[in-house]
């Protein structure tokens, strides 16, 4: 009996170890210790940075084990900002991201896969101005640590690119030479804090 009972109680003790390693974890984004950034040539000769604004994501790992992650960001495009008024009026119109028509840019995660102790690839689908495209980003994990308040922080670098005609995002002036007043290319610079949900 006493073999029956120890049996039983590894049992117990496993299956409740294995069931608290692996439960769900909800993360929330720390919006004062987050930037959602990108980068666009200007002229050939310069980039141009700007970021939104106005943005929230929600992050469900496994445990904390992020290549189980399953996220969803959604940013306003009204938000967008450049440090210049007339540029980010701009952007909002329908040459760009016609915010008053398609107010919200997002992003679906599909799969997280670990490349190395750090770094991992992220694919998911971002859709802007109604237009849905596969993305691949490249994610650095820079580390789990508690703040001065207990809070359970995780943060990432977020780095990728993509093509904004792709998107709808049309607008096309050329210069004398024929090179294009603002590039194609998007270059995306992301960096996310997560506050782990108590």
């Amino acid at each position: 009996m006493k073999n029956i009972y120890a049996l039983l109680f590894m049992v117990i003790f496993t299956f409740t170890a294995f069931t608290t390693t692996t439960a769900q974890t909800k993360w929330n984004i720390d919006k004062s210790h987050s930037k959602i950034g990108f980068s666009v040539s200007h002229m050939v000769i310069t980039d141009v940075e700007g970021n939104f604004k106005d943005f929230d994501a929600s992050v469900t790992t496994m445990g904390d084990d992020f290549s189980t992650a399953k996220i969803d960001f959604t940013a306003k495009t009204a938000s967008v900002y450049t440090e210049n008024d007339k540029r980010d009026n701009h952007l909002r119109s329908d040459d760009f991201f016609n915010a008053e028509k398609y107010p919200n840019l997002t992003f679906k995660s599909k799969s997280i896969k670990k490349v190395s102790d750090n770094k991992y690839k992220l694919t998911g689908d971002l859709t802007m101005r109604d237009v849905t495209k596969e993305v691949v980003l490249d994610v650095k994990f820079n580390g789990i640590v508690t703040d001065m308040g207990g809070n359970t922080k995780a943060g990432f670098k977020i780095t990728g690119e993509l093509n904004r005609q792709d998107y709808g995002l049309k607008f096309n002036a050329l210069l004398g030479t024929g090179d294009a007043v603002v590039g194609n290319t998007v270059d995306l610079d992301i960096n996310i804090q997560l506050a782990k949900s108590k």
